[in-house]
């Protein structure tokens, strides 16, 4: 399985009792679900098939679904009538009677104005069923289409952002390292400033140690560093369950943040706030990434 992206486009068109019909369906980045349909008079009743048809495959996105419709020219269809028929068939058989005309043919009598009416070219209920059936089902076909773009997307967004919670995983990895020399890094420098500002004057050897104890204990990263590994493998199982999991990513961005940020406060040395900050940077890319996520 793959996340899946929030960004698409679809469209899928059909033909049925005398109607064409075309359905579009698009997306974008969305905190939640938010379906708008627009739809030609006469097909209102579609709007509550849209909206659940969608709640059904998507979980997050600002969707619009647009339906337009035109009726096809059909073969007219004509019916007889039969009153005006017998009526000149009566006069015709009397003429012929007097010597006065001979036997009309068929199509003769069928060209006489008002003998042949076209038919209205209403559906019928039945029909309407029919064609609404087969919109509903092009409907889904639009949807799948947009489905599968978003899906496409999520591929590629999963190979950005597997390979950002690389870069973060290397960044806290080079800072546990250098976290394992800050302890004696702290004593070299608060000796040395000690005797900048004390000259010569004798100290408590165990006091000194104390203090610069306490200063690498505060300084000490090793739980933050502990909360990204751990976030690492949050944010590397995610990307691996599948859609619907952008809340979950973007609330870890947040928490890579808040560790990132530590960090750098917490940081004693130069290359320690060097890597603080490149850890920030690809943070602030997961972030943003995120965002496009279902």
């Amino acid at each position: 399985m793959t996340i899946s992206g929030m960004t698409g486009f679809s469209a899928a068109r059909g033909h049925s009792a005398g109607t064409s019909w075309a359905w579009e369906a698009k997306s974008v980045n969305g905190r939640g679900l938010d379906v708008r349909v627009r739809l030609p008079a006469g097909f209102e009743p579609l709007e509550d098939v849209v909206r659940q048809s969608v709640s059904k495959r998507f979980k997050r996105g600002s969707f619009q679904v647009t339906l337009t419709a035109q009726a096809v020219e059909a073969p007219a269809r004509y019916r007889v009538n039969e009153a005006l028929l017998e009526s000149v068939i009566t006069h015709c058989q009397n003429l012929v009677a007097r010597g006065v005309a001979s036997t009309p043919s068929a199509d003769g009598l069928l060209a006489l104005r008002g003998v042949l009416e076209p038919e209205a070219g209403d559906n019928t209920d039945a029909e309407r069923e029919v064609l609404l059936a087969a919109i509903e089902e092009s409907l889904g076909e639009a949807l799948f289409g947009l489905e599968r773009a978003r899906k496409k997307e999520g591929e590629a967004l999963s190979r950005i952002l597997g390979g950002l919670v690389d870069t973060i995983a290397a960044h806290a990895m080079d800072a546990r390292t250098l976290a394992e020399s800050t302890p004696a890094l702290i004593e070299g420098k608060f000796r040395a400033k000690l005797d900048e500002l004390l000259g010569d004057l004798n100290l408590d050897p165990a006091r000194l140690a104390q203090e610069a104890a306490l200063l690498a204990i505060k300084a000490d990263v090793r739980e933050e560093l502990d909360r990204l590994d751990a976030h690492v493998v949050e944010a590397r199982s995610l990307l691996k369950s599948g859609a619907g999991q952008g809340r979950r990513l973007d609330f870890l961005a947040q928490e890579f943040n808040r560790e990132s940020n530590t960090l750098c406060s917490k940081s004693s040395s130069t290359n320690l706030t060097r890597i603080g900050l490149d850890l920030k940077t690809t943070v602030d890319q997961l972030r943003e990434q995120a965002q496009n996520v279902e």
